[in-house]
């Protein structure tokens, strides 16, 4: 039977936190804080359009935190500086593990596709500019739905357009949220635990597997035949 591997993008396989660099060129010590500050209201965004039916695409979404974080912690960044973190979350770094993870496991014989809020068209150009495109058979994104994770609706949309079932498909997450989704809809699921200040939230629903790296992903996987 083969095994599908659904993978979260942003923070499983792409480091967000990647833009600190460029932001660092502007706002020094602070430059963590603000992209923790800025990542946490991208996603609130994303729920609360998500539960409104207030659809607008991710990278909206992106900006209009950005917006809030520059007001929240009183930075003034000119157009200018603003495009540019726009850009860069484009380009974001992938993690260390990812590549070698990917690779084993495609070498192995699973199926392995991209499945995020993010449009289809940012998420090729995120994981061509990671390195990383080759390594998939499809991406999924929430964006045919108009709607966000971990809305029930776009869990059974991957299932359709990978054409797998649920005992098949296993999603791959560093966010709990998405892994609580996931499992809500009857497919299983990996947290990928990315820090060891992370919980998992206590909502009576557990992971399947939970590792500290990718790497750790090949051998507690079922062998897809």
């Amino acid at each position: 039977m083969p095994v599908i591997l659904a993978f979260d993008v942003y923070g499983t396989l792409i480091n967000t936190h990647g833009i600190v660099a460029i932001l660092e060129k502007w706002l020094g010590n602070d430059a963590q804080a603000f992209s923790q500050t800025w990542r946490d209201k991208q996603l609130e965004y994303s729920f609360r359009r998500g539960l409104m039916q207030n659809y607008q695409s991710f990278a909206v979404c992106t900006r209009n935190a950005l917006d809030y974080t520059c007001n929240f912690y009183r930075i003034s960044l000119s157009k200018e500086q603003k495009q540019a973190l726009m850009d860069g979350y484009k380009t974001l770094p992938a993690f260390d593990d990812t590549a070698n993870a990917l690779a084993q496991l495609k070498d192995a014989g699973f199926k392995l596709y991209a499945f995020s809020n993010g449009t289809k068209e940012a998420i090729e150009m995120l994981l061509a500019g990671a390195g990383i495109r080759p390594f998939f058979d499809g991406i999924v994104s929430c964006d045919d739905l108009k709607s966000f994770k971990p809305n029930p609706a776009v869990y059974c949309h991957f299932l359709r357009e990978s054409g797998a079932t649920h005992n098949q498909a296993w999603l791959i997450s560093s966010n709990p949220f998405d892994v609580i989704g996931a499992i809500s809809t009857g497919m299983l699921s990996v947290w990928v635990q990315r820090s060891h200040n992370a919980i998992f939230d206590p909502w009576d629903v557990e992971p399947t597997a939970v590792i500290k790296s990718l790497k750790e992903l090949k051998s507690l996987l079922p062998k897809p035949n």
